[in-house]
């Protein structure tokens, strides 16, 4: 992790040199003490979470349409062919759970989006990381506590009716219910579902608490991230959250180019000998290839699921739709949709949503990084039109403000009050009141 973090503020301090354009008024060169840290603007960084939530709405939903439609064909549960890009805008077909009813988000496989006048829902993908960033608010701390994170669960969370919690969110929730704290409702002796997908798309927002210091990141989300996984699930929840805290710096490359580097870099933070690296290491390598990414896709299906390998033995263990909701196999699919979206976050969710498995999971993740890294205006553009900028969380979870209609303005602030506090208390930061720029050591 040192290597890692000096390689990132190397990164850093090249791409100030070469251009530093939110700090226009600076002359060539730099001091040593200018060396040392980075500034960022919290005007510019408002309009990033806006950014952030919006992309991630746009695309937990649209991938929504097809979330389990396509798993593959082992088991007692068979879906045939995958789809391809050939069947964006087509009728979209039912879900393992579906009885034979396709989604009624949509009838065909597009996108899902909201007017000015409508509300965007919330979902298992934006649910919990809201209801993290509001308690890491109302507690006024920028590490949440065992006791805080079980409290806030038992009151944002559901007990008796539909919840919108499936595997090991639902076993930790249990076992909080009957006392037990994080993390140890995440340790696999007492929930037996950790390897899921729950970690992965509950906490990718640490990263956007620490912008620039995936260090940072990583140890405020440990304690969130080991209340649903360990081990590999674990590595691969802090991938997502190390590639949204490098989602902060600017080198002046393009779009495509920044996130191939973040990855290369959230790629150090997984053990070499497990299979999240090798998956990692495996699509990158059949991406520079060349090869269409339903190819890349099918590839990594009959590798991973159908063959086995690299240690990925989910389907020996003959799970429900065999283990549709791992955290492996999501992630392997995941990388698809990054690397061949290329920044373009339209292309991005397109593929995300066509790739299989749960499919809503890394449309989110990708909306929700590459929304971040354009703003609102960026996913305006890149739509042509403007959106709802209102909130549903108590579509999903319960006892919030305002009869849980919250703005994507007011979570953006509320997340900018969570950063002032990371900045100054766990990366010995500071606030410029005058130019509102955070001072951001990066050592």
């Amino acid at each position: 992790m040192k290597n890692f973090v000096k390689i990132a503020f190397c990164l850093i301090i090249l791409s100030s040199c070469k251009n530093d354009s939110k700090n226009s008024d600076r002359e060539e060169g730099f001091t040593k003490e200018e060396k040392d840290h980075i500034t960022l603007s919290r005007e510019e960084y408002a309009d990033q979470l806006y950014g952030f939530w919006l992309g991630q709405c746009i695309a937990n939903w649209t991938g929504l349409v097809t979330e389990m439609d396509k798993i593959g064909n082992i088991g007692e549960i068979k879906t045939g062919d995958f789809y391809t890009g050939a069947d964006w805008g087509k009728p979209d077909q039912p879900s393992i759970w579906g009885e034979g009813v396709p989604s009624d988000l949509s009838e065909t496989i597009d996108f899902v989006l909201r007017d000015e006048d409508e509300i965007w829902g919330a979902d298992d993908d934006t649910d919990i990381e809201y209801m993290y960033q509001y308690l890491m608010f109302v507690n006024k701390t920028s590490i949440l506590t065992p006791e805080q994170i079980r409290e806030g669960w038992k009151k944002h969370i559901k007990a008796e009716e539909e919840n919108y919690l499936w595997v090991s969110n639902q076993r930790a929730f249990d076992l909080m219910m009957e006392g037990v704290l994080p993390p140890e409702t995440g340790n696999p002796i007492n929930n037996e579902h950790y390897e899921m997908i729950d970690a992965q798309l509950t906490t990718e927002i640490f990263g956007l608490f620490a912008p620039a210091r995936p260090d940072v990141a990583t140890r405020i989300a440990l304690l969130p991230v080991q209340t649903t996984a360990r081990e590999e699930a674990e590595y691969i929840a802090n991938f997502y959250v190390t590639m949204h805290s490098l989602a902060s710096l600017n080198t002046g490359k393009t779009l495509s180019q920044r996130i191939h580097e973040m990855a290369d870099e959230a790629r150090k933070v997984l053990p070499d000998s497990t299979y999240p690296a090798k998956m990692f290491d495996y699509t990158k390598r059949l991406y520079q290839s060349g090869i269409p990414w339903e190819q890349t896709r099918d590839s990594i299906y009959y590798k991973y699921q159908v063959n086995q390998e690299d240690g990925y033995d989910i389907t020996a263990k003959n799970l429900y739709c065999n283990g549709c909701f791992a955290a492996g196999i999501n992630f392997a699919s995941s990388l698809v949709s990054l690397f061949y979206g290329e920044g373009d976050l339209k292309k991005t969710i397109k593929i995300g949503t066509l790739s299989g498995w749960d499919s809503d999971n890394p449309t989110a993740t990708w909306g929700g990084l590459i929304g971040f890294m354009i703003g609102k205006e960026g996913v305006e553009e890149a739509f042509d039109r403007s959106f709802s900028n209102r909130f549903n969380i108590h579509r999903t979870r319960q006892n919030f403000p305002n009869d849980g209609i919250d703005t994507f303005e007011n979570m953006a602030q509320t997340g900018l009050t969570v950063i002032d506090r990371v900045v100054k208390e766990e990366m010995g930061g500071t606030i410029n009141e005058e130019k509102n720029e955070w001072v951001i050591p990066l050592d």
